[in-house]
């Protein structure tokens, strides 16, 4: 390739495909003034031909093809028709042509007969080819730009678009926003105590809930409104839910020791304090948007492990699909990274569990079964990811029984009793799929039968009949050859008659 006798030089633009012809190489290798000087550039390559794009379409189409590495037919055709034919006599390639992509270069070599290379020589030749290409076309002067914002747009557009982990997207952000209001509403919930305590500082012994703290505080604001009269009583008591803690709460209220509010600081508070309420609010309609989410993403995975640790590991992993491709014994320590890292380094313990820690079957397990337990319900989530990722109509009917094997194992555990057997349940899968039940499928079973013993009893009874025909046939031979034996030994009877009738006449 090196040897060509002429080099070309393919650069793809936004506006079109542009064709340049090198002339001077000595010029280019290891000379960063030629590239920057227009002229000295113009010198060593010139322009051969410039396809421009008909269409924001067609621009699109072809920038996907690139990106692919693929070639395609516009490019195709105006290679074909702009680059000299290579000679065939010539044992040595006569033409080439620099493509930047080597993958690009492959697929145009392996597409047409044009010997194509891809270095360090093409690079710096498509870079001066950048800087200089609206001075060598006519008519791109200030439009290359437009073009490539243009293309960009577009190219991002249905790169978006086309994603096939969007709604994990969805997923991965909501389970991350859902952390941080854990974070940000217990550093709240903190501050409401702290600050309402001031005032009524026996309340947080009363109510132990954050969210129920912040209710009643909203809702006392003054604790002397509370002896005054029974006005508050019936909200308190749609709050607490309970008759003797209302009560406590009046009896507290009598006997505080809390310090006197201004109508100023008391407005602060119970500002703070509803917007602590309204948090809180907004988080528990964050879990139930996830929630449905996940039942419509990963059914299988959020029925096995719950919702909020099947989307902490999609986050973790990328998405469903990354998830789905991973082994089990990655499932098992992802989160865990850097205990892992660390145990390689020390060659100590690595760890037996990640985020699947968060399940209630590790909690459940015993101290010496834990990392078992958690092995066997990473296979399971691993068959639960990649059905998910790959069913056409997504249900939760395996994730139900993959969790049933669980609880299965953990009874194993505890007691010896023997789980059943991955393929029965599978099985049993398949049946409430397609609507059958057992009976149903052991009548089948027992029809089947019944046939196939019907079909074998009649062809035993067709291998007998020819046997018997050809039985029958060989009997009629028999009695054939047996009268054709009499007749002869009648006639040389009759023959040895004659001869000896003869002899006496004689």
């Amino acid at each position: 390739m090196a040897d060509a006798t002429s080099l070309f030089t393919l650069y793809e633009s936004a506006a079109g495909y542009a064709l340049f012809e090198v002339v001077a190489m000595e010029e280019i290798t290891g000379n960063q003034d030629t590239l920057t000087d227009i002229n000295r550039f113009g010198r060593a390559v010139k322009l051969k031909a410039f396809h421009p794009f008909a269409s924001a379409s067609e621009a699109l189409e072809n920038a996907n093809a690139v990106s692919e590495h693929a070639m395609s037919d516009t490019l195709k055709e105006f290679l074909q028709i702009n680059m000299p034919k290579p000679k065939k006599s010539s044992k040595t390639a006569s033409v080439a042509l620099g493509v930047i992509d080597p993958g690009l270069a492959t697929a145009i070599s392996s597409g047409t007969n044009f010997t194509c290379r891809s270095d360090e020589t093409i690079r710096e030749i498509c870079r001066g080819s950048r800087l200089h290409l609206e001075q060598m076309v006519k008519g791109l002067q200030g439009s290359s730009t437009k073009a490539q914002l243009g293309l960009g747009h577009a190219y991002s557009r249905s790169k978006v678009k086309f994603n096939p982990a969007r709604s994990d997207n969805m997923i991965i952000q909501s389970i991350a926003l859902l952390d941080q209001l854990d974070k940000d509403v217990n550093s709240a919930a903190m501050r409401v105590r702290e600050w309402y305590s001031w005032h009524f500082p026996e309340l947080k012994d009363v109510v132990s809930d954050n969210i129920q703290f912040a209710r009643v505080a909203a809702c006392v604001q003054d604790k002397q409104t509370l002896l005054t009269g029974d006005s508050k009583l019936a909200e308190l008591q749609n709050i607490v839910q309970d008759e003797e803690t209302v009560q406590a709460i009046v009896q507290a209220a009598k006997t505080s020791m809390g310090m006197a509010c201004s109508d100023t600081d008391m407005l602060n508070i119970v500002n703070f304090t509803q917007r602590m309420i309204h948090l809180a609010e907004y988080r528990k309609q964050l879990s139930e948007y996830l929630q449905t989410k996940m039942n419509i993403v990963a059914p299988n995975l959020s029925a096995l492990i719950g919702d909020t640790v099947a989307a902490r590991l999609i986050s973790k992993a990328g998405s469903l699909t990354n998830l789905a491709k991973s082994p089990a014994s990655t499932v098992q320590i992802l989160g865990a990274e850097k205990a892992l890292f660390r145990a390689l380094k020390t060659k100590g313990n690595t760890p037996k569990y990640g985020l699947i820690y968060h399940s209630t079957f590790i909690g459940r397990a015993d101290a010496k079964n834990k990392g078992r337990i958690s092995r066997y319900l990473a296979n399971k989530c691993s068959i639960a990811t990649r059905i998910d990722s790959f069913s056409d109509v997504p249900n939760r009917l395996y994730g139900e029984k993959l969790r049933e094997q669980v609880e299965e194992r953990l009874k194993f555990y505890e007691t010896g009793q023997a789980p059943r057997k991955n393929l029965d349940v599978m099985q049993e899968v398949a049946r409430e799929l397609h609507g059958t039940s057992a009976t149903e499928e052991s009548a089948k079973k027992k029809k089947k039968d019944k046939k196939r013993k019907s079909v074998d009893a009649d062809d035993t009874q067709d291998a007998e009949t020819p046997s018997s025909k050809k039985r029958k046939s060989s009997d009629d031979d028999d009695e054939e050859d047996q009268g054709k034996s009499a007749k002869k030994a009648k006639k040389e009877e009759k023959k040895k008659k004659k001869d000896k009738k003869r002899k006496s006449t004689e």
